[in-house]
């Protein structure tokens, strides 16, 4: 087998992993917003919990990522992240009280924080092989799947029992299997790291300048998202949507995100970070209709999630792959991950108080700051034009 074959083969079974893991968690995603509002929570609660759990996710990132490269040890912090961030979520059936569901929800996002870094460093070496946009794009959509498959499951569940807790049971099935698959992928490819022959900046000690620029920018991205579980408890509360079909918006919007990662990840490849440009004006124009719309503007509006998610979670990693040498990438996927997941934290709470007092100044917050990093990405552009790490695997030039 070819180094490229070989690679694309762990690229995929990573991603199936991801698949499974994404069918688990984003599956409970897709009902705990509803779930927490049935549990007798309001909006600012269920904005900062969805912020909170972000921060974790994110924040936690960033001393995961180091110990990732100082270790080495990048398959076994991947495999504890793993359980964690799945073996929780069948517990959310238990909960009989709003802060016992928040409780399991951030359990789940530390999870998810202590898998990822090493994760990204992992696939990095491997999408060296065959395009950081596509192989970002292609894991992406993988997970993305999982996304879909989860909260249809979810949904049929809720269907048929007529409630939300005995939804969460049947997410132990991709739970167990995505960490069998985890395992057999460790003994296949014990080093992926070998994959990646040469490294394309300079090791020095310090991460370059364009990425604490490009972080700036993602940073402003981040802030203005609104967080699923607001969404769905606003879908709950205006009867927009009923218990058992908010899951089938959220599978909806995973499934746009999965062919987004795809056709996004392939254009990042042939005209770089031009194509996140896109991206942000697309997103923009998602609030307005999820909060302002009937159900008919509010389906189109995660659509538009759906496609800044999927820029989000593919082609603003394969950037960074691009930007950072391989010894000190899973530190720059957890300094990227809790700038990210920061901002993130502080744009929810806030839209969670903006929704019980203005639905208007919500959107209005939310489509302008994606607006606002466009001209941050171009700046990007510009620097990177400037520098010496602007290379054809940097995927920031023309």
């Amino acid at each position: 087998m070819s180094q490229k074959a070989a690679a694309l083969k762990f690229v995929i079974l990573l991603g199936f992993v991801s698949l499974c893991a994404d069918a688990t968690y984003e599956g409970a995603r897709s009902i705990t917003g509803a779930y927490l509002e049935v549990l007798g929570a309001n909006g600012t609660v269920v904005g900062l919990v969805a912020g909170f759990g972000e921060l974790i996710g994110h924040g936690f990132r960033l001393v995961i990522g180091y110990l990732s490269d100082k270790t080495g040890k990048y398959w076994r912090i991947t495999t504890l992240g793993y359980i964690l961030n799945t073996a929780v979520v069948p517990f959310l059936a238990l909960a009989g009280r709003w802060e016992v569901a928040a409780g399991l929800m951030m359990a789940e996002r530390t999870g998810k924080a202590v898998r990822t870094p090493p994760r990204d460093a992992l696939l990095s070496h491997g999408v060296s092989q065959i395009g950081s946009g596509f192989g970002f794009g292609l894991h992406e959509a993988m997970d993305q799947t999982g996304a879909v498959m989860g909260p249809l499951a979810v949904a049929a569940m809720v269907y048929f029992q007529g409630e939300y807790r005995n939804a969460f049971t049947v997410l132990i099935v991709p739970a167990v299997l995505g960490l069998i698959v985890l395992l057999v992928l460790q003994f296949l490819y014990p080093n992926p790291s070998d994959f990646e022959v040469e490294t394309v900046v300079n090791e020095g000690e310090k991460l370059p300048r364009i990425f604490w620029i490009y972080l700036g920018a993602v940073a402003i991205i981040a802030a203005g998202y609104a967080d699923f579980p607001l969404i769905a408890f606003h879908f709950q509360k205006g009867h927009i949507a009923s218990g058992q079909t908010i899951p089938l918006f959220y599978a909806w919007a995973m499934g746009v995100d999965a062919v987004a990662a795809l056709i996004f990840g392939y254009f990042f490849d042939k005209i770089g970070i031009y194509i996140l440009i896109i991206a942000a004006f697309i997103s923009s124009l998602f609030a307005p209709l999820v909060f302002f719309g009937d159900a008919r503007f509010a389906l189109l509006g995660m659509a538009f999630w759906g496609i800044g998610m999927g820029a989000q979670e593919s082609i603003l990693k394969a950037a960074i792959a691009g930007m950072v040498p391989k010894n000190k990438r899973a530190t720059a996927y957890g300094i990227f991950s809790t700038g990210y997941g920061l901002s993130w934290f502080l744009g929810s709470a806030l839209m969670g108080i903006l929704y019980d007092h203005s639905i208007t100044f919500l959107v209005a917050f939310s489509s302008l700051t994606q607006l606002l990093a466009i001209p941050f990405f171009v700046w990007v552009k510009f620097q990177a034009d400037k520098s010496i790490i602007s290379s054809p695997d940097i995927q920031v030039s023309e």
